[in-house]
């Protein structure tokens, strides 16, 4: 091979090395920490980084997403003595590309190292009732106490998640009978407040029925009153135009019905007389002008 094609492809090489050492495209989401022969000289990107060869080195290049680190099951003591098994999950991401590089060597080991230590300092001051029933307030307790460790690393906790809390089996067994009972109670509450609201309306039906009876039974009573004292006073004013003679004959008329009765005294009303008187003076006046006639 020709010395001068080597020499050609060795350039090429080397220029090649060195514009892949010099030129970094770096995405939205990266950091490069730059060294500058040893020393610490910027944190870049995003966008087309030039460094200069041997010069400038990429001491690491830093994700700053957020991420997530999953803490397996540990045992923990609570403040009453009581064992419990916790996993639960870390949501955290870098903020401080530096920090993360210079302030600690794996900040993703040293993470997940320092939360169950953390964990067991929590949940030893809580009581195992306050445990299975605040996890918000333990979530909440991690996340603080982790964010202080984790910032002197250039990385901030954003959210602390238990997964999983697992009690003793005597613990659980005690839950679900604790949680049968009340289940119970509820049943039983809610039945006898269906049978008094199901009284209730029983009763107010039996009493809105005896208000519109009486009601209706009222309203009768108003109608035959009224219609009881419209026949009377059609009775009065038919009385008010009757003719007297007309009157002695209806007198006339229950006389012989009580003559036809059983009855062996009879009781005459002292009007029958002034009632007869007129009657009489048409019989007679009647039987003159008969007489006239004939004659």
């Amino acid at each position: 091979m020709d010395i001068g094609l080597l020499t050609l492809l060795f350039i090429v090489i080397l220029v090649f090395l060195v514009f892949r050492a010099a030129v970094h495209i770096v995405p939205e989401f990266k950091r490069l920490v730059v060294f500058r022969l040893g020393n610490f000289d910027r944190v870049a990107g995003p966008g087309l980084i030039l460094l200069v060869p041997v010069v400038q080195q990429v001491q690491q290049e830093v994700d700053l997403r957020e991420f997530v680190v999953e803490i397996p099951q540990q045992t923990c003591i609570t403040k009453d003595n009581a064992p419990i098994s916790i996993d639960f999950l870390i949501y955290e991401k870098v903020v401080e590309a530096k920090d993360s590089v210079l302030n600690i060597q794996n900040f993703r080991t040293a993470i997940q190292g320092i939360a169950t230590t953390t964990l067991r300092a929590v949940i030893g001051n809580i009581a195992l009732d306050d445990v299975l029933a605040k996890r918000e307030q333990i979530n909440e307790d991690l996340r603080v106490k982790l964010d202080e460790i984790t910032h002197r690393w250039g990385v901030k906790v954003t959210n602390v998640e238990i997964k999983e809390l697992t009690p003793p089996r005597d613990v659980q067994e005690a839950m679900n009978r604790q949680l049968t009972a009340e289940r119970t109670r509820r049943a039983s509450v809610t039945e006898a407040e269906g049978k008094k609201a199901s009284a209730i309306l029983v009763a107010d039906g039996a009493k809105q029925a005896a208000i519109l009876e009486a009601e209706g039974q009222r309203q009768a009573q108003l109608l035959r009153a009224e219609g009881f004292g419209l026949a009377l006073d059609k009775i009065n004013d038919a009385a008010a135009h009757a003719d007297p003679r007309t009157m002695t004959l209806q007198y006339l008329e229950a006389l012989k019905a009580l003559g036809a009765s059983a009855s062996t005294k009879w009781v005459i009303p002292t009007e029958f007389a002034a009632l007869a008187a007129p009657l009489a003076a048409y019989a007679s006046g009647g039987g003159g002008e008969t007489k006239k006639k004939e004659t």
